[in-house]
């Protein structure tokens, strides 16, 4: 249990420290904020910006963006050209570098090596972003009792820690999550969890994640009926409690990019370990939208 909170702990100061520098650029008449992946002769610059990866090369003082635009159906990969141009010193092969984050690099060190039989890359350990989103929905609550099976709706608060160097694939979440009660089932609860996604399919534009949930602190509040077996004679108990749990329960999300955040979709609580279900179907679905920080 410490284990557990000292980790909580650690999300948490990573939120608050200093994330990686990045620096003003202007190109064509446009100012970016970039950071600097790779740095040399050639330097790659990027960021993610309107939800949309950019990337940009930078020889001497020159910058020039790397593009792969879409016409009538075909990519035109304009980058190509450019990285062409840029390397012509050194004979590069350009035809199979892809557009993104680590063929840009790769291509770059190996250009890079080439002028200078000394380079060497310092990489960076992380690129820590934040990101807040909010969502709502609707919950049938299959680890608590819920005698008819009740929906119920949600609302609540995402707060996503995601490394863009190291661990793109992964994330750490803090979320708070409301059930409220409606006119069918008496029950409300405010749930704080800390959650690990996993990001199998990950691209500019959508990623597919598993989200696992292993630490909660739940707070609720419900009404039981009661029947005297001797009277017949039926009594409302109110019931109010917190509990703090350290299970294992599993969704699935998919985030998609849309203005300058992600619309996210969550199929929550599908099965757990370590916590009992009431044998009902799972139906958990939020969605919400979140935006970077």
């Amino acid at each position: 249990m410490k284990t557990l909170l000292s980790f909580c702990l650690m999300a948490l100061l990573f939120c608050a420290s200093t994330l990686n520098a990045q620096q003003q650029y202007t190109v064509d008449g446009q100012s970016y904020t970039l950071k600097t992946e790779i740095e040399g002769t050639l330097t790659l610059l990027w960021n993610t910006i309107d939800g949309e990866y950019r990337y940009f090369s930078k020889k001497g003082s020159d910058i020039v963006e790397l593009k792969n635009t879409r016409t009538t159906g075909k990519y035109q990969e304009e980058y190509k050209e450019v990285l062409r141009q840029q390397t012509a010193d050194a004979s590069m092969n350009v035809d199979k570098v892809k557009l993104t984050l680590g063929g840009l690099k790769k291509f770059m060190i190996d250009y890079n090596k080439r002028k200078d039989p000394n380079y060497t890359v310092v990489s960076e350990s992380i690129q820590l972003k934040t990101r807040l989103g909010i969502f709502g929905g609707v919950s049938n609550n299959i680890f608590t009792l819920n005698p008819d099976n009740t929906l119920l709706p949600v609302a609540g608060i995402d707060f996503e820690i995601i490394d863009d160097v190291r661990l793109r694939r992964h994330a750490v979440v803090v979320r708070f999550k409301q059930t409220f009660k409606n006119s069918d089932y008496n029950f409300s609860s405010s749930q704080f969890s800390i959650n690990y996604r996993f990001k199998f399919v990950k691209t500019e534009k959508f990623d597919v994640f598993a989200n696992v949930k292993f630490v909660t602190f739940s707070h609720i509040d419900r009404e039981v009926v009661r029947t005297d077996p001797d009277t017949g004679v039926m009594t409302i108990e109110s019931i109010s409690g917190g509990d703090f749990q350290a299970p294992a329960t599993f969704g699935l999300g998919a985030d998609v990019a849309l203005g300058k955040g992600y619309i996210t979709f969550n199929y929550n609580d599908i099965f757990g370990l370590g916590v009992d279900s009431n044998g009902e179907f799972p139906a958990d679905f939020t969605l919400g939208y979140k935006f970077n920080l």
